[in-house]
């Protein structure tokens, strides 16, 4: 991602990131950190489809899709959804009560 992000846009990267790596986390890899960067590869969409405001269904899809497709793991549709019910309602935090202050 480029420096050129707003202070809005860097606070939801870091928030995908974590998101990511300690909450949504299928292959378990949380408490390692030589992982840390494991889910990398998917932030980037994830960031972008949430700063669009992608629905909770969408965000889900994609996670869902990256589990069985790219990780040839058992999807978890109720956790992705969670993820990215979560993410949005952070994104609107960042954006509007944030933005306020």
């Amino acid at each position: 991602m480029t420096n050129k992000m707003s202070p809005n846009d860097r606070s939801l990267q870091r928030r995908v990131d974590e998101v990511l790596h300690f909450l949504w986390d299928p292959i378990g890899v949380a408490g390692i950190l030589q992982a840390r960067d494991e889910y990398d590869r998917y932030a980037w969409r994830v960031f972008k489809m949430v700063r669009n405001e992608s629905s909770v269904d969408e965000i889900a899809d994609y996670l869902v899709s990256v589990e069985r497709d790219w990780m040839s793991i058992g999807p978890r549709p109720a956790s992705a959804r969670e993820i990215a019910k979560s993410l949005l309602d952070d994104w609107v935090w960042i954006r509007d009560v944030r933005a306020s202050h």
